[in-house]
């Protein structure tokens, strides 16, 4: 393998280290984000994380010929390069999986404040349901129910159907 093409194996390894660094960033702020709540900048900050992803994904393909290269067969510049390189790749790694991490913590917070804001919902739903059914229930046996009137609420008791 000639230098240029070691040299194109660095230049590509350096791309992907910078997405991945950038990728890290992107998900430390949605961590911020999702905490908040803010969805609006939270689905901005995607849309740029998923631009991140594609350039991942295409520095990936131009990496896949010099997976089945042998290491030991490239020629490169100078040692120094090459240890570059490898820690560079090294590095590239230990980011991925930084940033997968970062990944699944977010998908755990955001199943999370969904199942709360779920819940809330149910809960609010339930008690809309009960006061219909109790205003229903007075207006069915003639009972005069004035909303906010807390007289009114000492007055009725629903348990044994008198005011």
């Amino acid at each position: 393998m000639s230098t240029l093409a070691t040299d194109k194996l660095a230049e590509l390894v350096r791309k992907k280290h910078q997405v991945l660094t950038q990728l890290r960033e992107i998900g430390l702020r949605q961590q911020a984000l999702v905490d908040q709540s803010d969805i609006t900048h939270l689905l901005q900050l995607l849309g740029a994380k998923q631009h991140l992803i594609g350039a991942l994904q295409t520095v990936e393909r131009s990496l896949r010929p010099f997976q089945s290269d042998d290491p030991e067969s490239r020629a490169w510049r100078s040692p120094a390069d090459r240890a570059a390189c490898a820690e560079r790749a090294n590095d590239c790694r230990r980011l991925l999986d930084e940033v997968m991490q970062l990944e699944r913590e977010q998908e755990a917070r955001m199943i999370e404040r969904r199942d709360q804001v779920a819940d809330r919902l149910h809960r609010a739903g339930t008690a809309h349901r009960a006061v219909g059914a109790y205003e229903q229930q007075a207006r069915q046996n003639g009972w005069s129910i004035q909303d906010g009137d807390p007289a009114t609420t000492e007055r009725l008791d629903l348990t044994t159907g008198g005011s």
